[in-house]
């Protein structure tokens, strides 16, 4: 007998004190069962808030842990515990490496104040939060590191490259990524790590091109995990939640290229709004959870046998959730 798992969702939701949560990158069906939506560090912040003692996240990896370190009371699972490509491209150890990098170019390591991207692992999350780092997301990572440069330390940028250099090209410093040429820690304000986001790569110049050949006037929004040519030649470069309120701000016959995930961009303002991409920029890990999925996690959890639960160690709970705390008391 087939099942109707879109029924099914909803009974249980119903049922079940849980509080179901999708990312804006979810495809559509999943998206749409959601009790609350949004981006990774907003949707952790409201589950924390929210009374029902189950969380299922529906998201990658890193998601479901950043809320089981802000509100570790709850019983957090994941449909798909899906890893960013991003996030899985630094670990401890990889940490540790851009450090010493530093050091050994003669960097004292109490003169290294490290900052993380969202996308990662709670784990570097943690080793920040023990060097006194903190946490960022695309919203806000100008005025964090506007805040980490009043120390006079150098600023590790991990894992996002482009992130990094997207910033401290519009504060007027000097970057460079650790791998890539000669990056001499002496020389730079900002050191980045090597990591950065496959979906948000597929944007090229070129293609900013194409839709203002195409389109006169077109407008160009992008993310700022998108490669620094790219972002330079935008007419808009903000975060998710940014590029949403940009779009919708637009005058509805206004044309606008977004350069970010595919199905945020297919549920913005239809009409005059295209993907900025020869290609299909979807995310293949946000894209794994689907409606089955999703039903075995909230029957799990009706039958007490509940799957694909996060866990995050005390410890790295502690210092995760510092760093986290440093970034919430930037105003």
């Amino acid at each position: 007998m087939s099942i109707d798992y879109k029924a099914e969702i909803i009974r249980l939701k119903e049922k079940l004190p849980v509080t179901l949560v999708a990312h804006y990158y979810q495809r559509d069906e999943v998206f749409e069962m959601a009790d609350i939506t949004g981006d990774s560090l907003e949707l952790a912040r409201r589950c924390k808030a929210d009374d029902n003692p189950w969380v299922v996240f529906c998201g990658v990896g890193f998601m479901g842990q950043s809320v089981k370190v802000i509100a570790p009371e709850k019983r957090v699972l994941m449909p798909k515990i899906a890893c960013c490509a991003m996030a899985r491209m630094i670990d401890g150890s990889y940490f540790d490496d851009s450090v010493n990098y530093m050091v050994e170019r003669g960097i004292a390591k109490e003169n290294i104040l490290p900052i993380t991207y969202i996308n990662s692992d709670a784990t570097v999350k943690a080793k920040v939060g023990e060097m006194g780092g903190m946490v960022c997301t695309s919203s806000n990572a100008y005025k964090i590191i506007e805040k980490g440069l009043e120390s006079g330390k150098k600023i590790l940028f991990v894992p996002d490259r482009c992130l990094g250099q997207n910033f401290a090209h519009s504060m007027g410093l000097k970057s460079c990524v650790i791998g890539e040429g000669e990056c001499d820690p002496q020389e730079a304000d900002i050191i980045c790590f090597n990591g950065f986001c496959s979906v948000h790569q597929l944007f090229t110049v070129d293609d900013i091109e194409f839709y203002r050949n195409r389109y006169p006037g077109i407008k160009i929004a992008v993310h700022p995990e998108c490669d620094p040519a790219v972002v330079q030649a935008a007419d808009f470069v903000g975060s998710t939640s940014q590029l949403i309120k940009y779009v919708n701000d637009l005058d509805p016959e206004q044309k606008v290229a977004i350069g970010t995930e595919y199905n945020l961009v297919n549920r913005m303002r239809q009409g005059n709004t295209y993907v900025l991409s020869s290609t299909k920029p979807e995310c293949p890990t946000m894209n794994e959870t689907t409606l089955e999925d999703l039903y075995r996690t909230l029957k799990s959890i009706e039958d007490d046998q509940p799957i694909n639960e996060i866990f995050v160690d005390e410890h790295t709970v502690k210092y995760a959730n510092l760093a986290l705390e440093r970034m919430l008391a930037i105003k």
